[in-house]
């Protein structure tokens, strides 16, 4: 009888780590995920030629390209500090500079497209917001 307990007592740590071990992964897969989608969209902004970018929107393609390298940058900040342990404060922070500007993209897409168009940047929006949110314990660190 007294196996069983001492057996219990054993697995119940590695039972409570597994939720954490868990967001750990997904936190590092939403990052990795969202890194790669913003890296694409801010380097199109500097590949497209100005007629594409500014076909369905009227804005002027300066704001457009400083959008494009600010996507760039959180793309790199997402992931690099985590992956280089070195101020991995800035993970959070870029995420979180990351949601400011899906607010935006999902209100000029809502008033140009539509609601249905503007729920996949109001989907990334919510994922950049649930890594700032997860990874937040890293800006307490630096």
């Amino acid at each position: 009888m007294s196996t069983m307990r001492v057996g219990a007592r054993n697995r119940a740590p590695a039972d409570s780590a597994r939720p954490q071990q868990f967001t750990t992964y997904a936190l590092w897969i939403a990052q990795i995920l969202l890194s790669l989608l913003f890296l694409f969209a801010g380097s199109m902004k500097f590949v497209m030629s100005a007629d594409q970018m500014t076909k369905d929107i009227d804005l002027p393609i300066w704001f457009l390209q400083f959008i494009g390298a600010c996507e760039i940058l959180g793309a790199i900040a997402l992931i690099g500090p985590g992956l280089l342990r070195f101020r991995r404060g800035l993970t959070p922070v870029a995420a979180s500079g990351l949601v400011v500007i899906m607010i935006g993209a999902t209100v000029i897409t809502a008033a140009t497209m539509g609601m249905l168009a503007a729920a996949w940047p109001l989907a990334v929006g919510i994922v950049a917001a649930s890594i700032a949110y997860g990874r937040w314990n890293w800006f307490n660190e630096a």
